[in-house]
């Protein structure tokens, strides 16, 4: 089979590589039917994630059919379609009995395209099948579920849950890329009374405005906190939503928070950001971090499959598999093609 595999920083290539096997009784190997790139594959290639080794195939979303099962797996037999989650679960563990699946300490976690070869590719092995896939709800298309693998629940658990969000809040979310509109369409479900959406990037902001922003912000020419103070008598935001992964961004959050308002950092950061301690102890602040733990898909899926959620605006571009270098391409260009998530299909 062929796959999006990883050489070190800066160098990928789409290859051939041999098919995945059970290697566990709990294991499933999944045709891939429906894939995408994530901002955290962009981080990889920078050299962000230095658990990621040269040979690696890339990629922890994937819409796929069931193509084996091990003995061991008792929930979806072949031939199912499948939602493969960007989290592993071995379902028994102290943190997956918590619903912290992406702290499992039973061999899950972000394991695909990380820790064991990820999706980006014909067939992927996916370990704990049981409890790490979930059936594809009838008539919901491929490329809705897919937006359910990764950047729905990140957006909606480490940002919206984790910023306890509450009616008539002012909400602030630095990154309008993917996840930041993700935590953008999260937000709108707790009728906050304003979302500022604030990025350098106009094409995303203008995106922004689709998913929910009535208030936007270009940081690269104007004052993001002029802005939020202007629209909360001085204040600031009730809650700091980090979408990016850079220092900078973390740092604006803190600074747009208001005394006893709530950071909530979803940005996959690759270098020191700098935590101004001697301003913020006196302000009540609380910070939260966290890595997606999933839980939330199940009621993601409900809200997508009712019509709640319209899961499909995020998809701008399509390729096929053999076009998989080019959507990389697109996708790390989005600021100039206007990108939020690609997909990439098996052919036919």
């Amino acid at each position: 089979m062929r796959a999006l595999v990883y050489h070190g920083p800066g160098s990928k290539a789409w290859e051939e590589v041999p098919k995945p096997v059970i290697q566990a009784d709990t294991d499933a190997i999944v045709r891939v039917d429906a894939v995408t790139i994530c901002g955290t594959d962009l981080h990889i290639l920078k050299g962000d994630v230095p658990a990621v080794t040269d040979g690696r195939i890339l990629g922890h979303e994937a819409v796929g059919t069931v193509d084996e099962v091990g003995a061991g797996v008792k929930n979806i037999k072949v031939g199912d379609k499948v939602l493969v989650s960007c989290i592993t679960a071995c379902g028994s563990c102290r943190f997956c009995r918590e619903g912290r699946y992406g702290q499992c300490l039973g061999g899950g976690g972000w394991i695909l395209g990380h820790k064991i070869d990820g999706t980006q590719a014909e067939y992927v092995r996916v370990p704990f099948a049981d409890t790490s896939t979930h059936a594809a709800p009838a008539g919901v298309a491929d490329e809705d579920l897919l937006m359910l693998a990764d950047i729905l629940p990140t957006g909606y658990e480490v940002g919206v849950l984790n910023g306890m969000i509450r009616p008539g809040d002012v909400v602030a979310v630095v990154g309008a890329g993917p996840i930041g509109l993700s935590a953008i369409m999260g937000a709108r479900l707790f009728s906050p009374a304003h979302v500022v959406a604030i990025d350098m990037a106009q094409s995303r902001l203008e995106a922004a405005k689709h998913f929910g922003a009535d208030v936007v912000v270009n940081n690269g020419h104007e004052d993001a906190l002029a802005a939020v103070q202007s629209i909360t008598d001085g204040l600031g935001a009730d809650v700091a939503i980090e979408a990016v992964g850079v220092p900078a961004t973390f740092e604006l959050c803190t600074a747009l928070i208001r005394p006893g308002g709530r950071v909530a950092n979803i940005g996959v950061h690759g270098e020191a950001a700098t935590l101004h301690l001697e301003e913020l102890w006196i302000k009540d602040i609380t910070i939260t971090t966290g890595l997606v733990d999933t839980y939330s898909t199940p009621t993601l899926l409900k809200l997508v499959a009712g019509g709640q959620v319209d899961a499909g605006k995020f998809v701008t571009h399509h390729f096929e598999l053999d076009q998989f270098m080019e959507a990389y391409d697109v996708f790390s260009r989005a600021a100039d093609t206007g990108a939020l998530k690609v997909v990439v299909s098996r052919a036919g």
